[in-house]
């Protein structure tokens, strides 16, 4: 498959490959925590278009494949959310199940970020999808409820959330960056407003 992706990566005219990048921790304490939205975006982007995560690379369980003519490279890093940098993430400001596709930005003391910009050597203009997964409750602790599950109404917003950020990442490949983050966060806009008022 490899010899594929170059032949193709290289010819003139051929698209350009794309890496999602899907933030959270390994192992199965983690597992359908709010700290692992990222991963589970990525998963569900990769079962959408067939695409295995099988290998290991890099420090980041990897896949890759084609989305039409498109190269696609996804990767979960495997070391741990504040060392992300190293090898989609969540986002406790948007209400659960809401998501923003945005071209640049900073961190927003988001420590997952924080090491990507790192090691970047500073550099924010990469693009990132949002994923909400709304504040903790009163007084709670933001850590503990970043490792919390979610619970029945929460979970089927993020179920949602993880189709539309699929379409999202597929949209982004057909049409770029520029135009599906216009018309990809009008529609997210209206459901931010509906939601924002809701309980989890």
């Amino acid at each position: 498959m490899h010899s594929v992706i170059a032949r193709r990566c290289f010819c003139t005219g051929a698209p350009r490959p794309w890496l999602f990048v899907g933030l959270g921790n390994p192992g199965d304490k983690y597992r359908g925590t709010r700290h692992n939205v990222g991963f589970e975006m990525i998963d569900a982007f990769a079962e959408s278009q067939g695409i295995p995560m099988s290998t290991v690379h890099c420090k980041a369980m990897f896949g890759q494949g084609f989305v039409g003519d498109v190269p696609v490279f996804l990767a979960k890093p495997q070391t741990y959310m504040n060392l992300s940098g190293e090898s989609f993430h969540d986002d406790m400001d948007l209400p659960c199940g809401v998501l923003r596709l945005q071209p640049k930005g900073g961190h927003g003391s988001h420590n997952g970020l924080k090491s990507v910009i790192y090691h970047f050597r500073g550099n924010r203009e990469f693009a990132r999808l949002r994923i909400g997964i709304g504040r903790p409750p009163g007084q709670m602790d933001p850590k503990a409820f970043l490792l919390q599950k979610f619970n029945q109404t929460a979970r089927e917003r993020i179920d949602v959330a993880l189709q539309e950020g699929a379409d999202a990442l597929k949209l982004v490949l057909s049409k770029g960056l520029t135009e599906s983050t216009r018309c990809f966060n009008m529609e997210q806009k209206y459901k931010h407003i509906r939601l924002q008022t809701l309980p989890t």
